[in-house]
């Protein structure tokens, strides 16, 4: 195995991703290539500062395969995988990460290697949503290695769990002169402080921002890649301010020029006036939204209740009204969880508007708490509507607002 063989090998895939995927060519640029030893490497690798490799391991692709693993490890620090991670266990992160990124390369005509990781059900998910969906499985592990944290989960003999990983850090390590972050050497490089992470999540933010121009300036950004794009572009405020200052615009004291009484004169004179809102709650109650999502859900009217003087009516539906709905809680009342909500069918917002026109109702604002996977009337109605997601899907019409 020629070294120059390789490098050469990696400059033509990597070439070949400027030409043909100028968005994925150019996120790639921005990782120098390192070569690294298998003993930490069996593959590739990435701190959100360079690219490492197994030669051994490229030296077993094809220029496709080649394309995929550049393309993959620049992926994960344009998304700030490295940022994300919290207080989820290592293993479990690192495999989600895998599952949100290898659908969306796959989508985009690049082939992966063997032992990659995908499941059809989670294309189109973060790395947050798949998380909580991969349980205690321990049997699979991503194909390359992510070394942001101090954890290393692929060691000379293969690989480590977490509860292994533990044991060996109880163990006395023998005394080791560090490699210079970002400078390895061949060997592991030392993991990102707090401060790196932020800096670099912000310069990978920019990374991808000028990656997704050049590539849309040449026409070669589509699909769902450019949706994950304009998602992760987009101002990231967390949706309660965003509810808020929407609502705090509804709600606030306003002066009235309506007609006063005659035995107050003849003249029309401005009057303050403090006004209560007409709100209409609807929660979708179809089968595609779990207990977890309606405990959120009524959680959240509770927080909205809280917020302003409003009469909430609350409605529940998946395919049809809830035989139970509505509840309604005028100004003054406290909010209590209903004891029962039927739903579980399939998913239709129409019945919900319906019900507003046939009861001749014109509220304020309504707020419906959904996935957006349902069927939706074909007119906007004539009152404002705030769409909380919770997943990706898009809406017709109405303000939408990100809940997770």
């Amino acid at each position: 195995m020629d070294p120059q063989q390789i490098e050469t090998k990696l400059a033509a895939a990597r070439t070949k991703l400027i030409l043909d995927k100028p968005f994925l060519g150019a996120l790639v640029l921005r990782l120098p290539m390192e070569a690294a030893r298998d003993d930490w490497c069996p593959t590739t690798a990435t701190d959100a500062r360079k690219f490492y490799y197994n030669p051994e391991f490229i030296d077993c692709l094809n220029l496709d395969e080649t394309q995929f693993v550049l393309a993959h490890e620049a992926l994960h620090c344009a998304l700030s995988h490295f940022a994300r991670r919290q207080h989820r266990r290592k293993l479990h992160w690192d495999m989600a990460c895998d599952y949100a990124i290898n659908p969306l390369l796959m989508g985009d005509g690049l082939k992966a290697p063997p032992g990659s990781l995908y499941l059809p059900q989670f294309k189109g998910m973060t790395a947050e949503e798949i998380y909580p969906c991969l349980d205690e499985k321990d049997d699979e592990q991503p194909l390359d290695n992510h070394v942001y944290d101090k954890e290393n989960s692929k060691g000379s003999s293969g690989s480590m769990n977490e509860k292994d990983l533990d044991a060996e850090a109880a163990q006395p390590q023998e005394q080791e002169t560090p490699d210079e972050p970002g400078d390895s050497g061949g060997g592991q490089p030392e993991p990102l402080t707090p401060d790196e992470a932020e800096t670099l999540a912000i310069q990978w933010q920019q990374r991808l921002a000028g990656a997704a121009q050049q590539a849309m300036q040449s026409g070669k950004l589509g699909g769902e890649m450019a949706r994950l794009v304009d998602h992760l572009l987009q101002p990231q405020l967390p949706w309660r301010l965003l509810l808020a200052r929407y609502m705090t615009a509804l709600a606030r004291d306003d002066f009235s020029y309506q007609r006063p009484s005659r035995r107050e004169g003849d003249f029309i004179l401005p009057s303050l006036r403090s006004s209560q809102l007409e709100l209409v709650v609807a929660l979708d109650s179809s089968g595609s939204i779990g207990d977890q999502e309606m405990g959120e859900f009524l959680a959240e009217v509770n927080a909205l209740k809280g917020q302003m003087r409003a009469r909430v009516t609350l409605l529940a539906c998946d395919s049809a009204i809830a035989p139970e709905a509505p509840w309604i809680y005028e100004a003054w009342d406290e909010f209590e969880l209903p004891e029962r909500i039927t739903g579980g069918g399939g998913t239709s917002f129409k019945p919900v508007f319906e019900w507003l026109e046939q009861n001749h109702q014109r509220p304020d604002l309504l707020v419906y708490f959904t996935d957006a996977q349902g069927a939706f009337p074909e007119r906007e109605p004539a009152y404002p509507v705030i769409w909380l997601i919770k997943g990706r899907n898009k809406i017709p019409w109405g303000q939408r607002i990100q809940l997770n």
